[in-house]
């Protein structure tokens, strides 16, 4: 049984390695769309290693320029998850308190349009309700199921921005690539509405894909042992 257990969580970081080299094009890989499943299912401990483990390695197969962004991120994005699953809402909330205050706080920061991040700021609003409804996602009702992961997918997903947000203005990455003022306006005034598609794809899919494959998931004992007793 422990090594059945070790094998099946061993298949998400692989699953995160696939998905890196998939992109509609926009500004994050098709792992994004595993994330919240990722975290979901595996709990945030797990979770957390498991993303940690698959990007890394993607980006030793595959480096690119910003590897940075997505080995921190992406991992945060999956212990969000894991999180609220568990109806956990305090350190999600520390994340979003201290990384917006750095964002605002920056020079950049209080230069840079609000609409692009209102996302943050609306994922931001719905942590401690989405922590309660999605507590209550392993009571087995079905009808729930949806709108849970919905909420939980957008959130974690937000998360993942606003860590690649934190990363490039407060912790300065823009300098360190060389970036002009004007260069990283421009910068997020795209990365705005690429983030935004993103947004609405993975609850997209997390309601025709996401809800289906959980419920199926949650059948499987050794995933079970995993996250699905909630303590």
């Amino acid at each position: 049984m422990h090594a059945r257990k070790i094998a099946l969580i061993g298949v998400f970081p692989s699953l995160h390695v696939v998905l890196y080299f998939m992109s509609f094009g926009l500004w994050r890989n098709w792992a994004i769309y595993l994330e919240p499943l990722e975290g979901v299912i595996l709990g945030p401990q797990v979770g957390f290693l498991a993303a940690l483990i698959g990007s890394v390695v993607a980006r030793i197969i595959k480096p690119i320029d910003f590897w940075m962004f997505g080995i921190f991120a992406e991992p945060l994005g999956v212990l969000t998850a894991g999180f609220l699953i568990k109806g956990v809402w305090k350190p999600v909330l520390a994340i979003y308190i201290i990384m917006l205050s750095a964002y605002f706080i920056h020079p950049l920061g209080s230069q840079l349009p609000l609409w692009t991040i209102l996302d943050v700021l609306l994922a931001l609003t719905l942590i401690y309700p989405t922590a309660k409804i999605g507590r209550k996602l392993f009571e087995g009702n079905p009808k729930r199921v949806s709108a849970s992961l919905a909420l939980i997918s957008f959130v974690s997903t937000v998360t993942d921005a606003l860590v690649r947000i934190f990363l490039f203005i407060p912790i300065g990455l823009y300098a360190i690539f060389g970036l002009t003022h004007e260069a990283v306006y421009a910068i997020f005034i795209a990365g705005a509405i690429d983030s935004y598609i993103e947004d609405t794809l993975v609850v997209v899919v997390s309601l025709i894909i996401g809800a289906p494959l959980f419920i199926a998931i949650k059948k499987i004992p050794e995933l079970k042992i995993l996250n699905f007793s909630n303590k």
